[in-house]
């Protein structure tokens, strides 16, 4: 047991610790740990605090919000202190949560009924206060220390989400939300930094914060700011009586307010919610790291009443850490199927994103470099849903002095083949090929997964015993194993040796593009392989194919269809448009080397077939001389992007093409319109970049029944 002194001792150097972050956090907007680190620092020092009252600081970080203003803005004294919330990590602290509302709410509760909950989504961006006199914005203040904060109205007026003028002259009303940056900004912005040889920001929390901080207002202005209402202040009309009615008040009132908002009631409700919004996060355009839980009825908030530092009638469940801090104690080099050696951050062992990481991806030797990453350095390891954890940065404070640098290896550390970068590639290669066991056992989970060939149970497990008793050198040999040869294997009884050749009898039933997939050339994914399959719709043009010759005659149509736009004629049609010079290198020198087109030889020996089809490029041939094509959509090419309410993105695609026009995977100055559903990305931005019309899923429908779209976003 820890001694009074041990305590006291490490209550005030944790006090330090917090309000140096404090300070970097909220008033230098350069966080040097994750959120995951100051928060175990600050439950620690709440758990001394709580079970030795006598140690308890007035001025500990634990009993106030925040960091200090910074100099160069005038302060703002709130009408009513911005208070933080509670945090809840786990289904129990969501429990107790929620019991303990209702042993305060006693009588006021019927009996036997759940208390109802407005859940909101929890945005990782920078607290405002927005104040509104007779209808216009006359300030805004970021939420400093929770009494006062920064006076950043010039600033604020630059954002355009933030309404200058309210629709209706209301006398006083304080708005508080969040200002915030879009993931797909953050990117874009952070690229300028780089080409400027500026700093980059660590997240789009520290963007936002930073570029809503700038003493320049013209900066702040040329960033591209969001903000989310999620509640209110001082106000001096009448208000719902629900939270939930609250934001939907000031929707109205042309606030911006959260998506994804619900009502549900009780426990079991709000982790329902939080399960949900887990699923859902990875697919919004902008950062949560949590949801937020408010008693629905606003009356009872007071009744519930206040702790030190955050209200009785809400929490915030936080997901599971994304970034943790650990020790990198070694860097081992992992070779793919492709031959590319990656290296590997060997980690102790901390529990990030949900799970406990050991690994985490390096990327390559330049991402190293960049990063001035070294072995036993102190490091920020990032894992974002099912993404492969990686090492955001280190920590250089904390580096030891026997930190030592790592050397890529001159030989694959598999098979001792020598090793290449190629001119202008970040990834060295081992030149094994298939004489490497490595690739060997890449190529063939490659080839067998589902999205290829899915040849269901042949797992990793399996491949690795089937590579190292050299029963499967290629992935031809697979269609030659037999039930004796797997029941010989370790762990294969005779049940599973039947069911894998079960599955692999029938992958010999499959499609031309899962085939061109499964194969593994070099930069032909799924779409690469549809777009080859649609346009030859055979094996056999794509292997014989002058792929030379096809480059050059892509070129041709090009310069010619530059030359028909000048004469308002209709283009040709490109021969495999969306395919560039780099992919089709790729396809050439795969078949161009003997060995693939004997294991080729080899699978179509073994009764590997697919459908034969015209193919896209026999179809053209023999429409070239038809009529032109007619429908509403005939000429246009469009693009489809997130997820539509009322039909599937293939569904809308195949539309699209029924009206006689084409659709396209990727948005470019040719796009004719863009067809935008719920928590559209990159695509939608990239319209809004050209200025290419966009359609919500009502104009669509709209479009395709009358041949005039009622409702169109604006591109400004």
């Amino acid at each position: 047991m820890e001694s009074p002194q041990d305590l006291a001792a490490e209550a005030a150097r944790l006090r330090r610790e917090i309000e140096r972050h404090n300070h970097a956090y909220y008033v230098l907007d350069a966080p040097v740990v994750p959120d995951a680190e100051y928060d175990r620092l600050f439950r620690r020092l709440l758990e001394i605090e709580d079970s030795h009252p006598e140690l308890a600081d007035p001025v500990s970080p634990t009993r106030r919000v925040g960091g200090r203003p910074a100099a160069g803005f005038k302060t703002v004294r709130h009408a009513r202190p911005m208070l933080s919330l509670a945090n809840a990590f786990d289904e129990d602290d969501v429990v107790a949560f929620d019991r303990r509302v209702r042993e305060q709410l006693g009588g006021l509760l019927p009996a036997g009924e759940d208390v109802a909950y407005a859940c909101e989504l929890k945005f990782d961006g920078l607290a405002m206060s927005l104040r509104y006199e007779d209808g216009l914005l006359v300030r805004a203040a970021t939420r400093g220390d929770g009494t006062t904060g920064e006076d950043v109205t010039t600033n604020a007026r630059t954002v355009r989400a933030i309404p200058l003028r309210l629709p209706e002259p209301v006398p006083l009303l304080e708005v508080r939300g969040e200002i915030l940056m879009w993931r797909a900004d953050f990117e874009r912005l952070n690229a300028r930094q780089r080409e400027a040889g500026d700093r980059e920001f660590v997240n789009p929390r520290n963007a936002a914060a930073g570029s809503l901080r700038q003493l320049d207002p013209a900066v702040t202005a040329s960033r591209p700011l969001r903000f989310f209402a999620y509640g209110v202040g001082e106000s001096a009309i009448d208000l719902p009586g629900t939270h939930a009615g609250l934001l939907d008040r000031l929707a109205g009132l042309g606030v911006p307010v959260g998506p994804r908002r619900e009502v549900v009631r009780g426990a079991a409700g709000l982790l329902d919610y939080f399960a949900r919004m887990a699923v859902e996060r990875a697919r919004l355009p902008f950062e949560i790291d949590g949801v937020v839980y408010k008693v629905d009825r606003r009356d009872w908030h007071e009744r519930l009443g206040f702790v030190a530092r955050a209200p009785r009638f809400a929490v915030a469940h936080k997901f599971p850490a994304e970034e943790a801090v650990t020790e990198l104690l070694g860097i081992d080099v992992q070779v793919g199927r492709t031959g590319a050696l990656t290296p590997v951050a060997r980690l102790a062992p901390v529990f990030v994103g949900g799970v406990t990481v050991t690994n985490a991806t390096l990327h390559n030797e330049d991402e190293i470099a960049r990063k001035g990453v070294l072995i036993g350095d102190t490091v920020v390891v990032r894992r974002a849903g099912d993404v492969i954890p990686e090492v955001v940065r280190t920590l250089p404070d904390r580096r030891p002095p026997q930190a030592r640098a790592f050397v890529m290896p001159a030989h694959c550390p598999v098979c001792g083949s020598a090793v290449v970068r190629e001119a202008g590639e970040s990834v060295v290669r081992c030149v094994g090929g298939l004489f490497c066991k490595a690739q060997r056992r890449q190529a063939l989970l490659h080839f067998a997964q589902r999205r290829a060939m899915d040849i269901e149970n042949l797992g990793e497990r399996i491949v690795e015993r089937l590579v190292e008793r050299d029963l499967v050198r290629t992935p031809a040999d697979l269609y030659s194993l037999d039930k004796g040869t797997l029941s010989g294997l370790d762990r294969m009884g005779d049940k599973s040796a039947e069911r894998l050749l079960a599955a692999i009898e029938r992958s010999r039933q499959t499609t031309l593009e899962r085939f061109l997939f499964a194969l593994g050339i070099r930069h032909v994914g799924e779409e690469v392989a549809r777009l080859l399959a649609a346009e030859y719709g055979a094996l056999e043009p794509i292997v014989v194919k002058d792929w030379a010759a096809l480059l050059e005659r892509k070129k041709e149509v090009q310069r010619e269809n530059a030359k028909r736009r000048t004469r308002g004629e209709r283009p040709l049609p490109v021969p495999l448009e969306g395919v560039g010079p780099e992919i089709v290198d790729a396809v050439a020198a795969f078949f161009a080397e003997p060995h693939n087109l004997e294991v080729i030889a080899k699978l179509r020996a073994a009764g590997i077939t697919w459908p034969q089809t015209e193919g896209m490029r026999a179809l053209r041939e023999a429409a070239r001389d038809a009529a032109p094509a007619t429908g509403v959509l005939a000429g246009k090419t469009v693009v489809v992007t997130g997820t539509l309410s009322g039909m599937s993105r293939d569904e809308a695609e195949s539309r699209v093409r029924a009206a006689g026009g084409r659709t396209a995977s990727s948005v470019s100055k040719k796009t004719s319109f863009v067809v935008a559903g719920e928590a559209a990305g990159s695509k939608l931005e990239r319209a809004r970049e050209l200025g290419v019309e966009v359609l919500d899923e009502a104009a669509f429908v709209e479009l395709l029944a009358c041949g005039a779209p009622l409702r169109s976003e604006p591109t400004h």
